[in-house]
């Protein structure tokens, strides 16, 4: 969710150096976002865990020479790097992001909830570089052009060239935001009923999912394997570019999707959009979600259900979620037209 907030940044201010420090795995996200805008790899797990990890990790970053530290993160690990910077003799400017942890409970709370919209992470990541002295214009359209496809993915660029496809990314990493996979799989087949000829593209790695997704490319023809395609994150944005729609649950996929301007239909349970983590330039009224008063009983999704029974996701059926892909579907034919 900070791609389009840095590369606004980059954008508006060429002339600031901005290096990106994060795992591994957001490389693909910062490498060729912009020419000003470098990426910087920690692995706190092995290289720079615990306290002297850390203090290892922030002799490597002073090193660097920097004016300006941006906490968009605001946990303990980077509260401590916080510190040392503004320990050090040398002067630095430094703001970290405010999270609205307080709205936050109120949004969460099973007694007087304040059910309101909060703001966003961009708008949360914006605030941020403004305190610094960099105010910017989130004018983010897309991360860029797609990523070229190796030959590995050739032949599902071909399978799916000129065809209506349609993602589905139905895993998240706590089970109040997954979609019950029997439903799921009635979305499936009530989408092929309409549209016989499409693909299904499935996206999500892991045991888990290649279980399932097995099962549906062995059941529907028009189910592939997308992920299992695809080599790493790049490959898999330059696929999700070549969607009509996406079917995502309120996890990572959503904002894959939202990076190559993909429209996606978002699903909603134990969580709300108006936590603020709505994938950048979504429609609310794309979003799936069923009124209940316990929700949302978490902002992240990682609590257990307070009923006991997830009837913030089994409540909603799958006509619902089908009738968003054909009324997105609908919009998109009559702007081409």
């Amino acid at each position: 969710m900070t791609v389009p907030v840095i590369k606004a940044l980059a954008q508006q201010y060429p002339h600031v150096r901005i290096t990106f420090l994060s795992k591994g795995f957001a490389r693909a996200f910062f490498e060729n976002l912009a020419p000003n805008v470098s990426f910087m790899e920690a692995d706190i797990k092995e290289e720079y865990k615990g306290i002297k990890g850390l203090n290892k990790l922030f002799r490597r970053l002073h090193a660097k020479k920097f004016t300006a530290i941006a906490d968009l993160h605001d946990v303990l690990r980077s509260e401590y790097l916080r510190l040392r910077f503004n320990m050090n003799l040398d002067k630095y400017k430094i703001a970290h992001i405010d999270k609205h942890r307080s709205a936050r409970k109120k949004l969460c709370a099973q007694k007087n909830k304040e059910l309101k919209q909060l703001p966003t992470s961009f708008e949360n990541y914006a605030e941020v570089f403004a305190k610094l002295g960099y105010p910017i214009n989130i004018n983010f359209t897309s991360q860029g052009e797609p990523p070229l496809l190796s030959t590995a993915v050739s032949p599902l660029l071909a399978e799916i060239e000129g065809r209506l496809n349609i993602g589905i990314a139905p895993f998240a990493a706590h089970q109040g935001k997954i979609y019950p996979i029997p439903m799921m799989e009635e979305v499936i087949k009530g989408i092929i009923q309409k549209h016989p000829d499409c693909r299904i593209l499935l996206f999500g790695g892991g045991k888990k999912e290649k279980e399932v997704f097995d099962k549906w490319c062995s059941q529907y023809a028009n189910c592939v394997n997308a992920s299992a395609a695809c080599k790493g994150l790049q490959q898999e944005l330059g696929i999700m570019s070549h969607l009509q729609v996406m079917i995502s649950m309120d996890s990572a996929n959503m904002h894959l999707a939202s990076l190559v301007n993909t429209p996606v239909v978002s699903i909603w349970g134990a969580t709300h959009p108006y936590a603020g983590f709505m994938g950048w330039n979504q429609r609310y009224e794309n979003a799936v979600q069923v009124e209940l008063d316990c929700r949302p009983c978490s902002i992240y999704g990682n609590k257990p259900c307070l009923r006991g029974d997830y009837a913030c996701l089994k409540n909603i059926s799958p006509e619902q979620i089908i009738s968003k892909v054909e009324s997105l579907l609908l919009t998109s034919n009559n702007k081409e037209q």
